[in-house]
């Protein structure tokens, strides 16, 4: 059984031998290869990683010409891992190498996707804290699928898993939510993730917006069926709006001014054809958006035999 661990790094070289070292030493009794992915690097990360990885014949190294993501590492680094499992983990060891023994035991029972729940996270801000769980949650109610709360993209996948995942061929990848859409049976472990000890966060709030972005339109045209909503509200609106006017006219006439209802009525219904109009128009962008993604229709948990005679 070979175990493939995928490790991203971005303007880590305070931290890019320890990261090396520690995963090896926690992995010395387990056949593996790691997988390092330089997303384009502008400190000494890639001339460190190249130096450690010379003088250890096995693990792979994969250079990006420039920054081009998290998810974009870790997909080149899915598409490079030859393990029977593969592991995929940060590089600043916020996120404790030594869970993956309990991964692979989890593994060995059945369990073909093993994600890493966190249970506290120290040195982050309360804001940080309170809109990551907003965003599960949020993500959770607008989608069909549930993505864990409380989860990263540490996790452990099976060879299938990340096969069907190499397979999918859209490009603004939202990894967590991926795994999750392909299905199979999977489990998660509790942990603690520690304080960052060297080098800065690789993710600031615009990066965060960015990812909830992707994980949100790709997974779900509830977006695009909110102008819908709101010309179905804004056209009752208008509807009761006429019924008032109507009425005020009917029981007040001299302190009712002359125009202005029926130039209100006029433009709030207007306006809620308008977004009626729009919200029919995106739920035909939705289909397209659906089918442009070129996802299979089904996933079979193991390949269908069929009887001989």
């Amino acid at each position: 059984m070979l175990l493939s661990v995928i490790i991203p790094m971005y303007n880590e070289e305070e931290l890019a031998e320890r990261t090396f070292r520690t995963l090896e030493s926690v992995l010395a009794n387990v056949e593996h290869e790691l997988v390092f992915v330089n997303d384009g690097s502008k400190d000494r990360t890639l001339e460190i990683l190249e130096g450690l990885l010379a003088k250890a014949p096995g693990h792979t190294l994969i250079n990006f010409s420039r920054n081009f993501g998290h998810q974009a590492a870790f997909s080149a680094g899915m598409a490079h891992a030859k393990g029977d499992a593969v592991v995929i983990i940060d590089g600043d060891l916020q996120d404790p190498p030594e869970l993956i023994h309990e991964m692979l035991i989890k593994w060995r029972d059945g369990y073909q996707v093993v994600y890493a729940q966190r249970r506290t996270r120290k040195g982050e801000s309360f804001f940080k804290k309170l809109t990551a769980s907003w965003f599960y949650r949020i993500l959770n109610s607008l989608t069909n699928i549930e993505i864990p709360v409380d989860t990263g993209d540490y996790r452990l996948m099976d060879r299938r898993v990340v096969d069907h995942i190499n397979n999918l061929p859209e490009r603004s990848r939202f990894l967590r939510g991926l795994v999750c859409w392909v299905g199979f049976k999977r489990t998660g472990l509790l942990y603690d993730r520690a304080e960052r000890t060297a080098g800065v966060s690789k993710y600031p709030l615009k990066k965060m917006m960015r990812l909830a972005t992707d994980g949100i339109t790709s997974f779900s045209s509830a977006p695009l069926k909110l102008s819908f909503i709101l010309g179905l509200i804004t056209t009752g609106i208008s509807a009761l709006l006429g019924l008032w006017s109507i009425a005020e006219r009917i029981i007040h006439p001299a302190t009712t001014s002359q125009g202005w209802a029926s130039l209100m009525l006029v433009i709030v219904f207007l306006g809620g054809v308008q977004l009626l109009s729009v919200g029919i128009l995106g739920e035909y962008i939705g289909r397209i958006y659906d089918e442009v993604k070129q996802r299979p229709l089904y996933i079979l948990d193991k390949p269908s035999k069929e009887n001989s005679k």
